[in-house]
């Protein structure tokens, strides 16, 4: 069962890239992070931050676009990480042409627009729902997660 664990508020946009990187490392094969929130909300700077630290880490340096019209990114990485936006899909079945059902298993996975999915949504991803605060000026990120999320995240959250 998902609930929310936590808010956080992200006062400008390197604030959404911290925390990013901060997760980064945190993160394991069959890890799955919902990015929820409108256009404009940090979902995608969050995402880039993530991979680019966590390809860093790996020694590695390469570029991260957006993957609204690609639909899916895969990242050579241990695990691979898969960056999909879902905004333009129309039926959660085209979820499964694109392989994320497998990629759910084996690989982090970071998905834009996860209302797409529909039941296909894991029952043990992370949801993080960005939304944007005092007109636009700021966001702010709620985490919503069962209980194993909720055992990890103060940990992954601790250098904030």
């Amino acid at each position: 069962m998902s609930a929310d664990i936590l808010t956080l508020p992200l006062v400008d946009p390197d604030a959404t890239a911290r925390l990013g990187r901060t997760i980064a490392p945190f993160l394991k094969a069959g890890d799955v992070l919902l990015l929820d929130g409108q256009i404009g909300a940090g979902k995608t700077h969050f995402s880039r931050a993530l991979i680019q630290h966590r390809l860093e880490m790996l020694g590695l340096y390469e570029d991260v676009p957006s993957p609204t019209f690609t639909l899916v990114q895969v990242y050579e990485a241990d695990p691979e990480i898969w960056h999909s936006d879902l905004y333009r899909l129309s039926h959660p079945d085209d979820v499964l042409e694109l392989g994320l059902d497998e990629a759910f298993q084996e690989a982090i996975c970071l998905v834009e627009w996860p209302d797409r999915l529909g039941d296909l949504a894991p029952a043990s991803a992370l949801t993080l729902a960005f939304s944007l605060t005092e007109e636009g000026a700021s966001r702010q990120v709620v985490f919503s997660g069962d209980a194993a999320w909720a055992a990890r995240l103060p940990e992954m959250l601790e250098a904030l």
